[in-house]
């Protein structure tokens, strides 16, 4: 039964309909910040990221322009009532970078009382938004030091760093390492330049003075009962092990490699003891691009990449996603880690922002790591280690100091940490060969220059194994640009379903039916009531305007008077889906026709791309697809 239905699906009659259908979509504001001219304050603006079992002592307001936010009196009046309704006082702190303003209260709210307080505290009318201050975590699972081999380099599973490495070696790019700053090693030093400790607190710094242009890595050791942990931990040494990974010096006989040995590192401190808090990072953000942030010098050496391996729970918020953009609109790529929390990545934080290259973490057998996040978030994952395995952790560089900074050293860590700098100093030896590639085709380019994973994903693991030799060799000889005019992923369909999926397995296709090349997606075609998917997630980069293209061909047995079976091109938005364009069996042709269809709407948003295929009880209509691209002007 089943080789008959497939036989008649594939034996269908044709007849000639040339009609092409486009549907347009107006352009909308892509802005992460609610509307300032809205009369009311958004009703999700006030309550994002109070998470239970947290307590907040600082947020952060963001005052819409007029009156109500010109004077730190006025300021001040916007949050009297609810200060007063909690029992707590509260002032000024400063104006971040992105324009905001930082408030700390004289005690901290649990979360319920939080999210009251930032209720009360919108109604003044006076805000845009106001979220807590969040206490962000680096993102590793570390383990007893030991050398080995870098499997993640040249293993049949790692990265393939070597042959990336004929075309470019990292001269003339810088990467930002936001983290615990960085202490000496004669593996590091020669590529670090400039930096700044951005942690406000002078007491989780351990250096007395809080914000200041020393990164030195005064170590984030904690004792049992602090840090909300019943164990006591000795100092991690995180940015030192994530600036190895990114640009260790090679060819110098001693240590490691790293993924760029020619690139700089600035390396910029944002964690201290139990972390680091949001306005920090913000405003480390904005710096590191090259962006000007109240009382702090300019950043003489601004990055092409900003490496973030820290992370929290909660969605993206306000804060957060203003100075990710900002640094993206200078042109910077802000690669960040994915989490070790085992659960989906749309969960945490900044994993879930736009615009960013979300990083889970392989093992070295070539599969999703066992505490990785997972999910849609991700975009693409790289080596992050299994140290379970002998020689299976990260290797690089470290101090071998418990508490404060001691000797020079090199241990085996796991974790997405560890993964997120592999794609950062891997955009770094993109931006060497080509300094004009904007922060969107760089991240195509990472994702188009994915292979499989090597043991499977089925949990989401984004476009795959990063491949650094793949990688750059899409980027040619310089002569051509990049493959940055089409977004998406397997875009013929030649390597079957990879980068899309669907609900039938059926789907993908190949043979003498493709447009071009031999890979096409053919959807239903049964002759009884069917219902097929084909989606690929894509970000469409802000500021852009948008063009969804691609071939099809309808092929059916019913007539033309009704549209019995129909193929929908839609766009998934969160929980809000739109249709673009409807075709069905009254365009059945026996050749395939383009169609072009404006997605700008979508600019500066993760969405779902999605054909969706629907089939009645009758006789078959088969939907074929091919030559798809997501093209930005």
């Amino acid at each position: 039964m089943g080789n008959t239905a497939k036989r008649m699906r594939r034996s269908l009659a044709l007849s000639l309909a040339a009609v092409i259908v486009t549907a347009a979509l107006g352009a909308a504001p892509s802005t992460a910040a609610p509307d300032p001219g809205a009369g009311t304050p958004p009703s999700t603006a006030f309550t994002q990221n109070a998470l239970d079992g947290e307590q907040y002592t600082q947020f952060i307001a963001q005052y819409r322009p007029g009156a109500a936010g010109a004077t730190p009196a006025a300021r001040a009046m916007a949050w009297q009532k609810a200060a007063q309704k909690h029992g707590v006082a509260a002032k000024e702190v400063r104006t971040l970078a992105t324009g905001a303003t930082l408030i700390r209260l004289d005690r901290a709210l649990g979360a319920a009382d939080a999210r009251s307080f930032m209720s009360e505290f919108a109604a003044s009318g006076a805000l845009e938004y106001v979220e807590p201050d969040a206490l962000m975590k680096p993102s590793l699972s570390p383990n007893d030091p030991r050398y080995g081999e870098q499997w993640d380099f040249t293993g049949p599973n790692g990265m393939r760093i070597p042959g990336a490495w004929d075309t470019s070696t990292g001269t003339g790019a810088v990467v930002a390492v936001l983290d615990t700053g960085i202490t000496a090693h004669p593996d590091l030093d020669a590529n670090m330049v400039g930096g700044y400790d951005f942690v406000s607190d002078s007491a989780a710094a351990r250096d007395g003075n809080g914000r200041d242009s020393n990164p030195r890595d005064e170590g984030d050791w904690y004792a049992a009962g602090e840090c909300g942990q019943s164990q006591g931990s000795n100092s991690s040494w995180h940015g030192t092990h994530v600036s190895g990974t990114v640009a260790a010096v090679t060819n110098n006989a001693t240590g490691v490699a790293g993924v760029a040995p020619d690139a700089k590192v600035v390396p910029v401190r944002v964690l201290a003891k139990c972390g680091g808090m949001l306005s920090d990072i913000a405003d480390a953000i904005v710096w590191a691009s090259g962006g000007s942030v109240a009382g702090i010098p300019a950043n003489a050496n601004p990055a092409q990449a900003i490496n973030m391996s820290l992370g929290g729970g909660g969605t993206c918020g306000t804060t957060y996603q203003n100075a990710i953009n900002a640094a993206v609109s200078r042109g910077t790529t802000v690669v960040v880690a994915a989490g070790n929390e085992a659960q989906n990545a749309a969960n945490v934080r900044p994993a879930n922002c736009s615009n960013v290259v979300t990083v889970a973490a392989s093992n070295p057998s070539g599969g999703l790591s066992y505490y990785s996040n997972y999910g849609s978030a991700v975009d693409l994952t790289a080596p992050g280690g299994d140290v379970r395995t002998s020689g299976g952790g990260i290797l690089s560089t470290l101090n071998t100091g418990t508490s404060t900074p001691a000797g020079a050293g090199y241990a085996f860590y796991q974790g997405t940490s560890m993964a997120t700098p592999h794609v950062a100093g891997l955009a770094a030896l993109m931006k060497s060969r080509d300094p004009s590639l904007s922060p969107s085709q760089v991240e195509s380019t990472l994702k188009q220059g994915t292979r499989a994973m090597p043991a499977g994903c089925s949990l989401g693991c984004g476009a795959g194994l990063s491949d650094a030799t793949a990688t750059m060799a899409l980027l040619g000889g310089g002569s051509t640009p990049p493959p940055s005019g089409n977004l998406l992923l397997n875009p013929g369909f030649e390597s079957g379903g990879t980068s899309w999926s669907s609900n039938y397995a059926d789907t993908f296709e190949s043979g003498a039916n493709a447009y071009e090349g031999s890979g096409y997606a053919a959807l239903n075609g049964w002759g009884k009531s069917t219902t097929y998917t084909l989606d690929q997630q894509v970000t469409v980069p802000a500021g852009s305007s948008a063009t969804l293209g691609f071939q099809l061909r309808i092929a059916s047995n019913e007539g033309t008077a009704y549209a019995y079976d129909t193929l929908r091109v839609q766009v998934i938005d969160g929980s809000t889906t739109t249709t673009l364009a409807t075709y069905s069996n009254r365009e059945k042709n026996t050749a395939y026709a383009a169609k072009s269809l404006n997605l700008s709407q979508f600019t500066g948003k993760t969405v779902t791309l999605r054909f969706l295929g629907v089939e009645d009880s009758s006789v078959a209509t088969v939907f074929r697809i091919d030559s798809t691209s997501l093209t930005v002007g």
